[in-house]
């Protein structure tokens, strides 16, 4: 019955915050109740709202995120792959916290280890999983690291690969970095969210039960995923994601002050993100954006068309978006089809958004040199008629 409570407070809580955000014409300043968060959208990683977004926070078992990168980024390798066995050590099955008690040398696994980190968030699992894949578990440490430089995190530093508690507070991300390893994992790994969008799932032969600590994805529309923390010193903390009408969304929020209270701040986040803004293609690629002047080439001008898509997040109501064309300074022949001479850049209200490079459509050879020679005395004549 308690439980049952529990979740339907969080179904009141969730369909007032979305009403509120929906419904109100005019709102106060959009806050969080959280020391720290973030939206970001997913495919584009624009940035939607802020608060605290680089403090240094103890981020529990949100860590965990960077360790199931990392085991994805182990199996596209082919460094190892889902149905390899691993084998627990006495230090794996030693973890405290949330587990699926691992007994020393017992034999799992990888995707149910995954599958463990990802619905109950195992701390033993973790553990075997990183010794698994970079041979102790110091080394993983160190390349739970090594990845967050290369993804360009600096507001974080691992010691452990569960986010149990430290004294010495070395152990710290932000929500701004969380949400990056999150697109990471989401973008380059979707197949993380058909476990972390499972609510309960067994283990074991059936004899085990994996429950899921994301409370949001049995009532928020949309949501799967993505990792829950708690530790006294980091408060509730969720990293979450939720996707609709093809946009996806990322939230973080750090240092709430109850499992209720992480859920609420989640939604409003989200739902702030999927009320106000929406995801266009405000460029398409091969669009024909006129010719440019071609030196010393056969043709004297070349085609150019955008080289790829742009997508960007707008406000829903969102017009007057401004087309600006940077070309190189100088194009000069031969030029080939494909070749970047410049960019479309997108702007609003003179602040850019985003932009697209500009290719050549076609191929430009190099003018013969009794072609160029005739030009230059030409243009000497007609200089002095100028």
């Amino acid at each position: 019955m308690k439980d049952l409570n529990k979740k339907l407070t969080i179904v009141i809580i969730l369909v007032l915050s979305s009403l509120l955000v929906v419904a109100s014409p005019v709102l106060a300043a959009f806050d969080i109740e959280a020391e720290s968060a973030i939206l970001m959208e997913a495919e584009t990683g624009q940035v939607l709202f802020t608060k605290n977004v680089t403090e240094e926070l103890p981020p529990a078992s949100i860590t965990k995120i960077m360790t199931l990168l990392l085991a994805m980024e182990a199996i596209d390798s082919g460094q190892m792959n889902l149905d390899d066995t691993v084998i627990a050590s006495e230090f794996a099955s030693s973890m405290g916290g949330s587990q699926i008690y691992l007994a020393p040398k017992e034999k799992m696994k990888v995707e149910t280890l995954l599958e463990s980190i990802a619905i109950a968030s195992a701390n033993d699992a973790c553990v075997a999983l990183g010794e698994h894949i970079a041979g102790s578990y110091q080394n993983f440490i160190k390349m739970m690291n090594e990845r967050a430089s290369e993804l360009g995190l600096k507001d974080t530093n691992f010691i452990n690969s569960t986010g149990l508690p430290t004294d010495d507070g070395a152990h710290y991300s932000s929500a701004r970095d969380i949400a990056i390893m999150s697109r990471e994992l989401i973008n380059k790994h979707p197949k993380v969210l058909d476990w972390t969008s499972i609510w309960i799932d067994k283990i074991r032969n059936g004899e085990f039960t994996l429950y899921n600590t994301n409370d949001l994805i049995n009532y928020y529309p949309g949501a799967d995923g993505l990792k829950t923390g708690w530790t006294d010193k980091a408060g509730y903390c969720l990293a979450a994601t939720a996707k609709r009408d093809g946009m996806r969304l990322i939230s973080v929020v750090m240092k709430t002050d109850s499992e209720e209270a992480r859920m609420e701040e989640s939604a409003k986040l989200l739902n702030y993100g999927f009320s106000r803004f929406d995801l266009k293609k405000v460029v398409k690629q091969g669009e024909d954006v006129g010719k440019i002047e071609v030196k010393e080439g056969e043709e004297l001008e070349v085609k150019v068309e955008t080289a790829e898509d742009l997508k960007l997040v707008l406000k829903s109501n969102a017009e007057d978006l401004e087309r600006e064309i940077e070309l190189e300074k100088e194009v000069t022949a031969p030029i080939e089809k494909g070749e970047i001479v410049g960019k479309l850049i997108i702007k609003q209200a003179d602040k850019e958004l985003g932009s697209v490079d500009l290719a050549a459509a076609e191929n430009v050879k190099r003018a013969d040199l009794l072609t160029r020679l005739w030009r230059m005395i030409r243009d000497f004549i007609l200089g002095f008629f100028k």
